[in-house]
Order: C-alpha cells, then sequence, then structure tokens
C-alpha cells in the first residue's frame, strides 16, 4: 500500500505553525510505521527529507498563490508528483492543491481521500465532492460541515504523541499559571482570555500571527497586546515542538477559548472542527477548559478531563480558571484522567489504524 497526502502548507519554519499543518504530517508519521507513505506539500525552499521512521517528505516550491493565499499554491509538478500512489489523501479539499490532485486522481483511478481542515467542502458546482471515495473528517462536527455522505464517511480525530506530550515531574509538578497554544487569530478568542484572566494568575500566549491583512483584523496582535498591559502575560511568538510541549507540562491549565463570533463582529464560518493542542494538553495531563464550539465537545469531557464554557462568556471562563488555579489537586485530578482518555482514543497509532481501515474499505490493498 503506498499513500500519499497532500496538504496546501507546511508545518515548520517554511510554513504555518497551526493544528491543520500538524496533523497530516503526524498522521503520514504514524501511518508510515505501517505502510509506504509520503507527504506532498509547498514551501520556499524545494527538497526531499526521508525521516527516520521511513516518512518520506517533499516540498514543491509553488509558481503562485492564487489570491496570495497560503492554502492556494500552484505547482504544475503536483500531478506527475503523486502519480504513482495508490491512494492520493488529499488535506483541505477546496485548496489549489486538493483541487489539482483529485482531478488528476480521478483521471488515473486513483483511490482518492479527503479530510477538511477548515477550508470547508463543495467545490465546481458539487462536483469536486463526488470525486472522492471517502471523507476522513477529524471529527463528527466536520462530517456535519462537509455534508459529508455517512456511508462514505470515517471520523478520524487528531492526536498525540504520549513519549512527546507527558505529565510533569518534579519541580514541573509546581506550575500555576495558564496556557493558550495556537494561532493568533480573533477566532481563537485569545482576547476573551486576557478580559477573563485575572490580574494574579500568570498567562503564556504561545503562537504566531494570523495571515488575514484586513482590518482592523490586522491589528489584533496591537489590541492583545493592550489587554495584557498590566497583566502577568508573555507571549512567546517561536517555540519549537520541545519548547511548547514543556510549557504543556508546566500550566496548571490549558485554554482554547475559541468563539463563533469574533470581537470584531464577524461570524466564524467554521468554528474549531478538532482543536489539535486540546489533545496534546490533555496528554500532558493538564487540565483544559474549553469552549462549546465546534469539535471541541466530543474530545474535553465536560467535568471529568476539563471544563466546557459558553463560547465568549468572559465571567464564565474566569471562574473556571480560579477553580483550577486555587484547587490543584482537582486539576491533576482532570489532567490525569485527561492523560488516560488519550492514552485510550487520541494516539496518532490508533489514528493511523482507522485511517488505514477507511483505505482498505476505498479497495487499497
Amino acid at each position: 500500500m503506498r499513500i500519499t497526502h497532500v496538504a496546501p502548507t507546511c508545518f515548520g519554519v517554511d510554513g504555518l505553525f497551526g493544528g491543520g499543518e500538524r496533523y497530516p504530517v503526524e498522521l503520514a508519521r504514524a501511518l508510515a510505521r505501517e505502510v509506504d507513505c509520503e507527504v506532498v506539500t509547498f514551501g520556499r525552499h524545494p527538497r526531499r527529507v526521508r525521516e527516520r521512521g521511513g516518512l518520506r517528505i517533499r516540498v514543491l516550491r509553488p509558481w503562485l498563490r492564487l489570491h496570495g493565499h497560503p492554502a492556494h499554491p500552484v505547482s504544475p509538478l503536483l500531478p506527475s508528483t503523486v502519480s504513482g500512489a495508490d491512494a492520493v489523501h488529499v488535506h483541505h479539499m477546496r485548496s489549489a492543491p486538493g483541487r489539482t490532485a483529485a482531478l488528476a486522481g480521478s483521471v488515473r483511478g486513483q483511490a482518492l481521500a479527503v479530510t477538511d481542515h477548515g477550508l470547508g467542502g463543495g467545490g465546481w458546482g458539487g462536483l469536486l465532492p463526488r470525486l472522492f471515495d471517502r471523507f476522513l473528517t477529524v471529527s463528527r462536527f466536520s462530517a456535519q460541515t462537509l455534508d459529508a455522505p455517512p456511508d462514505r464517511t470515517t471520523v478520524v480525530y487528531g492526536g498525540a504523541d504520549p513519549a512527546r506530550y507527558f505529565p510533569a515531574t518534579g519541580a514541573e509538578e509546581d506550575g500555576a499559571g495558564v496556557l493558550f497554544v495556537g494561532r493568533l487569530t480573533p477566532h481563537k478568542g485569545v482576547d476573551r482570555l486576557l478580559r477573563a484572566l485575572p490580574p494574579d494568575v500568570p498567562l503564556t500566549v504561545a503562537g504566531t500571527a494570523g495571515h488575514d491583512p484586513r482590518p482592523p483584523e490586522s491589528g489584533y496582535l496591537h489590541l492583545l497586546a493592550r489587554l495584557a498591559s498590566g497583566k502577568q502575560v508573555r507571549f512567546v511568538h517561536q517555540a519549537d515542538d520541545a519548547e511548547v510541549a514543556a510549557l504543556y507540562r508546566r500550566a496548571a491549565v490549558f485554554c482554547l477559548p475559541s468563539v463563533p463570533l469574533t470581537c470584531y463582529g464577524r461570524p466564524v464560518a467554521i468554528s474549531e472542527l478538532l482543536g489539535l493542542a486540546v489533545i496534546e494538553a490533555m496528554a500532558s495531563g493538564t487540565a483544559v477548559v474549553c469552549s462549546r464550539v465546534g469539535g471541541l465537545p466530543e474530545v474535553v469531557r465536560d467535568g471529568e478531563t476539563g471544563y466546557l464554557v459558553d463560547p465568549g462568556d468572559v465571567a464564565q471562563l474566569r471562574d473556571r480558571i480560579r477553580t483550577l488555579v486555587a484547587d490543584r489537586p482537582l486539576a491533576r485530578r482532570l489532567g490525569e484522567n485527561a492523560r488516560q482518555l488519550v492514552l485510550e482514543q487520541f494516539t496518532w497509532d490508533a489514528c493511523a489504524q482507522r485511517c488505514l481501515a477507511a483505505y482498505q474499505q476505498m479497495g487499497v490493498r
């Protein structure tokens, strides 16, 4: 079985830093332990890499990006690059590479699977979705947003590597602060978190800015800096994997306060499909507080592994943060439950097995 994943943006130095970029690579790494697997993506520096675990990564340099958007790189090399695969697994159906790979694969008769990470479904008057043999969605909520046919849909939640993300030991157990990890865009609700943050509670915000050039969204970082003034807030804009893992372990609480309506009054077309950072925090034995939006309620068990709050409710968010920071035994108990849930359901190896079963249902051997 030879599988090629096509992702419009890569995770790392030349790409973006978010769950939509991490998911294809981490899933492919787990798959590469079982089958021949490759990730084809795009970046400024074309290269081929073969990782120790067997995964091949090929980075193509785009000739251009449609509308200047990072999700729409164009390269004439893509069709030939994916030609040898038994199955092509597209990430972001509506991206330029997704459309190209789907069309090329359908002409060749290759098996086609698709996973959405936020661009949504549709395309070509409804023809594009019909090209795919299987929808591998990151949550039940994602399947609903795509209007994916139930008989051709498999939910493959994201995961975490429990050897990379693990609970604190020794001095790290004394962590008492709050942590946010993610892209600093308005729909993540970091502005609400800053408004909710008690003045005596430290907060670390780890993430990079979004790519929305429109005002007022383009001034979002300035808004966050203003809201953080006078509070114990530290911004970490460039953290590698090891640093992020350490941040998870040292935090008393991880918070993802995503919202369906931004602070600028713009509705969010598709809110959190999954929240990969939540699973990583849970694997680290850290209690989580998340908004009750999108796919997050499918991952967080309210009152057992963390708390769900109404999106945009600053008072409720503040109350849950205070509770967990003040009651360390409670936070530890929720964190232990969270870690156990990840070990049972949300490891990348478990995700890979669900994915392999779906490929086999597509007739790939």
